[in-house]
């Protein structure tokens, strides 16, 4: 049997990690299958359903990498795949269940006939589930037609799962109770039933279900915070999946490669923002100098902070240093402008050491002296002007680095010299002297 697995969101709202990761476990199991990825919306709530949501889903899912085969934008032959232009399929399906007699009308609604019996479901991650529909106050009939004439989510969700052919249902915990009403009626319809697979919900670090409204919950807020799209895959995956060993960090085709129903967990996951950080700086690191500039520049420009031509080199210097792309304006204004800030806690630091004084108001003119810059030439005038001063040179490298960036910690000092270059070195440590007047 070909894979065949969906997404079918309700566009009442932005995508939500949970729904991100649905998606994402949808996808990941279809494309380790070489199968088809299908993207369906569920958009017959008319009065909450927006066009702005439809976009936001569809551009988290861009911006994710979770391409779709089938669904809006790219067609498909089982559409159409918005819900609310499927009313002819489904007045067919119902014409199915009152021609079998499984439908009664109850005060204008339409209700479908339980089989009283226990139902058991085979979950691919839950394992086996039953359902006891002989006691009918607590299985009462389900309604499947409305009395306005709408159809409820259980009859056109199995409707659709047949008509489009699905052979996994990968969906969110929350739906576990809902399938044995499913298998019910994919039974009445005298068809064979997808496997299903519940995936554990996603809880705050304090135990909570995590909402809408919870941080880190929106997958449209990632991109403006500094985030890259394979982190965010790279998290959310993790977020109830486990390759079973010590590994975290994955591109995309590595999670293609390694997914597995049997690997999720049956435990509820934990969401941890900071984690999230640090999974965003393992992928900053490991991207190459102009990636890495490409990825910055946007934020380094809304900044306001020229580009110059050093720009790569300046990327490069702080690529190991971030966690977020929004850090990288602050991580490196004083390497692209010359009218930065200078921290005053780094410049007491700096300036307490009684040689100090001394040692930078000769580095100026040794700096000036030399013929080809470079840093080694930049530290070997730094080593002269402390030993004239009967001072260490570990001493100074802490005031030196306070000279030239105005702070007391940023990238290493070889490629701040090698980027201001034997000029801007002078001027910065001129500055730093009259400071320390």
């Amino acid at each position: 049997m070909s894979v065949r697995t969906r997404f079918a969101p309700s566009p009442t709202g932005y995508l939500h990690v949970g729904g991100a990761r649905t998606a994402l476990f949808n996808w990941l199991f279809a494309r380790h299958h070489g199968g088809v990825f299908v993207l369906r919306v569920e958009d017959t709530d008319e009065a909450r359903n927006t066009d702005e949501a439809k976009e936001a889903i569809f551009g988290g899912m861009k911006w994710l990498g979770l391409d779709w085969d089938e669904g809006p934008q790219v067609g498909g032959g089982f559409g159409p795949y918005f819900q609310s232009e499927r009313r002819e399929i489904y007045d067919r399906w119902f014409a199915k269940l009152v021609d079998a007699g499984r439908v009664y009308e109850d005060g204008g609604a339409w209700r479908f006939r339980f089989d009283r019996r226990p139902v058991t479901m085979h979950d691919l991650v839950c394992g086996e589930v039953t359902i006891d529909y002989r006691d009918e106050s607590n299985t009462p009939d389900m309604v499947v037609k409305r009395s306005d004439g709408s159809y409820v989510f259980h009859f056109v969700n199995v409707v659709d799962d047949l008509e489009m052919r699905i052979s996994h249902v990968i969906r969110g915990e929350d739906h576990l109770m809902n399938t044995p009403k499913h298998l019910q009626l994919i039974e009445a319809f005298g068809m064979e039933a997808p496997k299903y697979a519940h995936i554990p919900l996603i809880l705050n670090p304090d135990g909570s279900k995590m909402s809408k409204r919870d941080e880190g919950a929106a997958v449209g807020d990632y991109p403006r915070q500094g985030f890259l799209p394979s982190a965010v895959v790279n998290f959310i995956a993790m977020l109830g999946w486990s390759p079973k060993n010590d590994e975290e960090i994955f591109s995309l085709d590595e999670l293609v490669s390694r997914f597995s129903l049997e690997q999720v967990n049956r435990a509820p996951a934990r969401f941890d923002l900071e984690k999230c950080q640090w999974v965003n700086q393992q992928h900053l690191m490991r991207l190459d100098a102009a990636s890495f500039a490409r990825e910055a520049r946007p934020f380094v420009e809304q900044a306001g902070l020229p580009i110059g031509d050093s720009f790569e080199s300046v990327m490069a210097a702080v690529k190991d240093k971030v966690r977020l792309l929004t850090e990288v304006p602050k991580a490196v204004d004083f390497l692209l402008r010359d009218d930065f800030s200078y921290d005053d806690e780094a410049m007491a630091k700096a300036g307490s050491n009684p040689a100090v004084r001394d040692v930078f108001g000769k580095l100026a003119g040794l700096f000036d002296k030399i013929d080809e810059w470079s840093a080694d030439a930049a530290k070997a005038a730094l080593s002269e002007a402390a030993a004239s001063a009967g001072a260490k040179v570990g001493q100074m490298m802490f005031p030196l680095r306070v000279a030239l960036t105005g702070r007391g910690q940023g990238p290493d000092m070889a490629d701040v010299l090698n980027i201001l270059g034997k000029q801007r070195s002078i001027a910065r440590v001129n500055v730093f002297n009259q400071k320390l007047a």
